[in-house]
């Protein structure tokens, strides 16, 4: 694999990108000039504006495609990469079974003020995302959904009670870092009152990036299009790793 490459438009390595962006312009030349002129600070040279259109009367969104001199060095990417196969609901459930003898527990929900159960209920209810099915159609997975706005010490509580194995949280409420403050908050209470013993603490969301969790607190942090089979394989990867889990 190359180590520097170049955006691809036209032609290989021609260094073309298309962006979009809103300006709180009227709609207009004046606005067609104010998206050249950012596109031009943002090293797009030429530019051009191939579509813009009106949002209401202040504002108006753009499509701006340009050539820039910019160069990716791959290996100065930093990323988290998978590093547990993708394994089948079948290979799953048997996995859990040898291991545990027993159902791995799953609690999961939004915590603090975040109303947004899309993302949890997209990993956990049985019809799923992206055409699989979610943990609750797992045989050896034993899901409790806590739904939406669930406090912290409510979350610790239940997850003490049910046993949980694994706590799933999903945020995406994002203003004033709140996605960031309430996983640091969980995960803190989690070891305050559980210490080593606590769960396996997960945490998702579009606006995770999943080389925070160390800053988070947390096992592991899913980002935008996770699927439901990622969790569990991860769920199985991390009970063999983690036999005290």
């Amino acid at each position: 694999m190359k180590r520097h490459v170049r955006p691809y438009g036209d032609t290989t390595g021609d260094g073309m990108i298309q962006t979009s962006f809103t300006l709180p312009v009227p709609h207009g030349p004046r606005a067609d000039g104010a998206a050249l002129q950012l596109a031009g600070k943002m090293g797009m040279d030429p530019a051009m504006v191939v579509h813009s259109k009106p949002i209401g009367p202040d504002f108006t969104f753009f499509v701006v495609y340009g050539s820039v001199k910019h160069i990716v060095d791959l290996d100065e990417v930093r990323v988290v990469e998978r590093e547990y196969p993708l394994l089948s609901p079948s290979e799953v459930n048997s996995a859990v079974k040898k291991s545990l003898r027993r159902k791995l527990v799953v609690v999961g929900g939004c915590i603090g003020t975040d109303a947004h159960t899309v993302g949890i209920d997209a990993i956990l209810n049985i019809k799923g995302f992206a055409g699989e099915k979610g943990l609750e159609y797992y045989r050896e997975l034993r899901v409790v959904n806590l739904g939406a706005q669930v406090s912290v010490p409510e979350l610790v509580k239940r997850s003490r009670a049910e046993k949980a194995d694994a706590v799933l949280v999903s945020q995406v409420v994002t203003q004033r870092d709140a996605h960031i403050h309430n996983t640091q908050e969980m995960s803190a209470a989690f070891r305050e009152a559980m210490g080593d013993r606590r769960p396996l603490l997960i945490a998702g969301g579009p606006r995770f990036d999943p080389l925070m969790s160390g800053e988070l607190g947390v096992d592991r942090v899913f980002g935008r299009g996770t699927t439901p089979g990622e969790v569990a394989s991860y769920l199985v990867h991390a009970m063999a790793a983690t036999p005290a889990h």
